[in-house]
């Protein structure tokens, strides 16, 4: 499973999105720090869901990271955008 597909997969699980983005933006990044050459490094997500909008700000950022889990060992950068 590719990782964008990862991403989509467990915030959708967690979070039954009204509106679920997840952008690979690794090209962006080619040659940069943290780009380890396997075009799964750099991602942006856009994110609303009902659950999340109840939340502070940086409430709403430790529970997308806490639904990735283990990914976030695996992306050097997720661009979040959450309501």
């Amino acid at each position: 499973m590719k990782v964008s597909d990862e991403i989509e997969d467990r915030l959708t699980r967690a979070f039954q999105p009204s509106e679920l983005q997840v952008v690979n933006d690794s090209h962006r990044h080619a040659g940069h720090s943290g780009d380890d050459g396997s075009g799964a490094s750099h991602f942006a997500v856009r994110i609303r869901a009902v659950s999340l909008a109840a939340m502070p700000r940086v409430a709403r950022h430790r529970a997308v990271h806490a639904a990735l889990g283990d990914l976030n060992q695996r992306v050097h950068a997720i661009a979040l955008d959450i309501g």
